[in-house]
């Protein structure tokens, strides 16, 4: 691997282009702050009409040869029909002085949203949060059963060649090179994971009540709590996928707390409170393949950013201890 620029000039790089893009938008005085660098780096903007999260997309986030400000703009499209069509708290598209949902500075796509508040329960979840988190995931596949999206929709689309094949591109490196990149008994694992999805998801098929529009990352870091109120936040992931998938997420990195069943079982009936649960015979699958998908995109991601560098041999391991108890 060659010498990572550090985190702190990688940062301080992006905020200035943070800065060019800002002056696209409509905001005041804007004051920012630097809140993450991972798959996208975000800022939270201050200003006299406001707070705003700004996001600075990764170049090739959604693919090879995507156009990433249609891919953007299609999570926000479906952001603002979710706040047309529903009252689920979700965060607010900022347009730019144009009308449009995006600005690019310096090659790099960015975005603005509303700001949302809540308290996050990652640390400390308990079966209420898991019965609201079903209750959200419901709703929201829910709303894109009976949405018409715009025609020139452009999302991932989560099926066995996204998860498996050569369809992404994580951290500058393209998916089948990722697959190099994983020690060997973990990239064993993924190949047995792989022939067995590649069976389960022909089996399920594509018709509406198997797969839609999903969140495709709604775990609890993506949802604030306020009073009864859930605040999903984090949609970059969004696309044509599995539902079970959508359940899986929330489950996969919960599963060794002792309390696991409970959450599960919170999760389930929160969802069956507003939609029909699907045939939960896969979810264990589905939740292996969430390992695989966090597996590539960490593997890739540490080729370019220093935090996951120093943080691979330990995630690797953990997935492989993981996938050992499900295989």
């Amino acid at each position: 691997m060659a010498e990572l620029e550090s985190k702190r000039s990688q940062v301080a790089r992006i905020r200035r282009t943070a800065v060019r893009a800002l002056a696209a938008y409509p905001i005041n005085e804007p004051r920012l702050t630097f809140i993450a660098h991972g798959e996208n780096t975000t800022f939270r903007v201050d200003s006299p009409d406001g707070r705003f999260l700004l996001r600075v997309h990764r170049a090739n986030r959604h693919g090879p040869g995507v156009d990433s400000r249609l891919a953007v703009g299609s999570e926000l499209d479906w952001l603002a029909a979710l706040q047309a069509d529903t009252d689920l708290q979700v965060p607010t598209p900022i347009p730019t002085h144009t009308g449009e949902w995006t600005t690019v500075a310096d090659d790099l796509v960015c975005s603005v949203l509303g700001w949302q508040a809540g308290r996050m329960h990652a640390n400390d979840p308990r079966p209420i949060h898991f019965q609201r988190l079903g209750g959200v995931l419901a709703r929201l596949h829910n709303h894109t059963a009976a949405w018409t999206p715009p025609v020139d929709l452009v999302r991932m689309r989560w099926d066995w060649e996204t998860f498996f094949g050569n369809t992404m591109e994580y951290g500058g490196v393209s998916a089948a090179d990722c697959w190099h990149l994983l020690p060997a008994p973990v990239r064993t694992q993924f190949d047995e994971i792989a022939r067995r999805m590649r069976t389960v998801m022909a089996g399920l098929g594509t018709a509406p009540d198997t797969f839609g529009l999903i969140h495709a990352d709604l775990h609890l870091e993506n949802a604030l709590f306020d009073a009864n109120a859930v605040h999903v936040i984090d949609f970059d992931d969004c696309g044509l996928g599995y539902h079970l998938y959508d359940i899986a997420v929330p489950l996969w990195d919960n599963r060794y707390r002792d309390n696991y069943p409970a959450l599960r079982e919170a999760l389930l009936k929160g969802y069956a409170e507003h939609r029909a649960l699907p045939d939960l015979t896969q979810l264990n699958n589905f939740i292996a393949t969430r390992d695989v998908a966090f597996g590539l995109w960490f593997a890739g991601m540490a080729q370019v950013n220093p935090a996951f560098a120093a943080d691979l041999d330990r995630t690797m391991d953990y997935i492989h201890r993981s996938l050992e108890q499900i295989l």
